[in-house]
């Protein structure tokens, strides 16, 4: 992973000024680096023993981070990682151009490493993950969506990148189909298992910890799965409170809201599932030869499904 940062620190120097320190600021912010860490994980695991996984691993954390920088521009978030957005520091255009920056630099790398079904796997993983943006977009504001319909946000928004990071390590390794398949399927489980404990997290968290607001994802009108759970089950009553809060972004019914989750069991039942999505990641697993790099993978599920921030 050093080697990996110092990649990121060399690829993300530009000769524009602002583009250096607005990239500098996010990718140095804090971040876990689960992203990347799935890459070089995933190709170590899978034998190889080159140095791309650490340009690829880069590639998969300028992605990611351009995706930040616009979101918290979409969110109109002032906090990222436990201090102020990039967008609250230097402003929405800036954040917006320096993210398309990164998606074109990362788009540069990947060209570098002349590897077809890596371009395909990157290529596929940035448009899915635009789309579910753009769904997230869409069901902001929309107390009628369903847990179907939102897990298919997760899919594309989140946990697409995951799976992608996985696939990459598995084709660097020369993996059979089936075995590329089944780290993929790693991918996309862990991502799932990660984004619910973020919306967990949302209604639970200590902020110091997490390093944003609580009530953040109610504010912005987000009808996030333990939301959902808590409409589905509640009475009639609370159902239309929670509802209005959806539709309203409103926050001052932030403590009304939370115990209407607390009281439907909505945490519970969302931590369960994200343990479900974790135990899937590691049953995906189940062919592929021990080593320590497959026993860090087995270790970050578990991580996923019971962190704390």
């Amino acid at each position: 992973m050093a080697a990996v940062d110092q990649v990121i620190r060399t690829r993300l120097h530009s000769e524009v000024a602002l583009i250096n320190q607005v990239g500098a600021y996010i990718v140095n912010s804090g971040g876990k680096r689960l992203r990347p860490a799935l890459v070089v994980l995933s190709a170590e695991a899978f034998g190889y023993r080159g140095k791309r996984h650490h340009d690829l691993a880069a590639v998969v954390e300028f992605i990611h981070t351009a995706t930040l920088l616009h979101d918290d521009v979409v969110d109109d978030s002032d906090l990222r990682r436990g201090q102020a957005s990039a967008s609250a520091l230097f402003g929405n255009s800036a954040s917006v151009l320096v993210g398309d920056f990164l998606y074109s630099r990362a788009f540069q790398m990947m060209v570098e490493v002349g590897e077809m079904r890596v371009m395909h796997t990157l290529a596929e993983a940035t448009n899915t993950i635009a789309e579910g943006e753009v769904l997230q977009l869409l069901n902001c504001h929309d107390a009628d969506v369903d847990i179907a319909n939102y897990m298919q946000v997760i899919h594309c928004k989140t946990a697409k990148l995951f799976e992608a990071a996985m696939r990459l390590g598995a084709i660097l390794g020369g993996s059979s189909a089936a075995d590329e398949a089944a780290a993929a399927r790693y991918g996309m489980h862990l991502g799932t298992a990660f984004q619910l404990v973020d919306d967990v997290l949302d209604y639970s968290a200590d902020e110091e910890q997490t390093g944003k607001h609580l009530g953040d994802d109610l504010a912005e009108g987000k009808p996030t799965l333990p939301l959902i759970y808590a409409i589905q089950h509640a009475s009639e009553e609370q159902s239309a409170v929670v509802r209005h809060a959806i539709e309203q972004g409103d926050v001052e019914k932030f403590a009304e809201v939370l115990a209407i989750i607390h009281a439907t069991g909505a945490l519970e039942f969302t931590l369960d599932k994200a343990k479900q999505e974790a135990e899937a990641a590691c049953d995906a697993l189940a062919g592929l030869a021990d080593s320590k790099y497959k026993r860090c993978l087995l270790e970050l599920a578990e991580f996923a499904a019971t962190r704390q921030f």
